[in-house]
């Protein structure tokens, strides 16, 4: 099964490229975004403002085309008010941060089952296999932001994982 742009797993493996963590994401704004060829996506902003100002420059761009011509569609909300929306939106919040959990997890599990655990070495295996110095094959393992960006800057194929929550037992 391979991970594809529009997946759960590879959208928070984005975030947590990108240092975002799952308590800051419950406190940005999901918009319902659209290209100009149709495409359908979600947008996570820290306001509405941000949106329009990454929009104005065009550094928001649709995960299927690349297209960057993209328009906000309209979603569905709820209005309520006072002490019951402080709950809904504390019960939404917990919800919401255990499927975080349970879904990093998943993909924890997937990863340790189908690849290779090669540790601090990630960064060099890697390369390895890329460059066709290695057998290809998956492998997960530890690398500092630096390798990280310059696996990336190289071109080699790699994704990072979001770090596992700490257990609230």
């Amino acid at each position: 099964m391979g991970i594809r742009a529009g997946d759960t797993y590879f959208q928070l493996a984005r975030l947590a490229y990108r240092g975002i963590s799952a308590l800051s994401v419950m406190d940005m704004i999901v918009f319902d975004l659209s290209c100009s060829a149709g495409h359908g996506f979600e947008g996570w902003f820290k306001d509405a403002q941000a949106f329009k100002s990454q929009r104005k420059v065009r550094k928001i761009s649709c995960p299927v085309c690349a297209d960057t011509d993209i328009a906000r569609v309209p979603a569905g909300s709820r209005i309520s008010h006072g002490h019951a929306a402080a709950v809904d939106r504390a019960a939404q919040a917990s919800a919401e941060a255990r499927a975080w959990r349970e879904t990093a997890q998943a993909l924890h599990a997937k990863v340790a089952e189908n690849c290779e655990n090669v540790g601090p070495r990630f960064a060099e295996e890697a390369r390895k296999i890329h460059y066709g110095e290695a057998d290809s094959r998956g492998i997960y393992g530890e690398a500092t932001v630096t390798e990280a960006r310059e696996l990336v800057d190289e071109g080699v194929p790699v994704l990072p994982l979001p770090r596992l929550p700490e257990s609230d037992a």
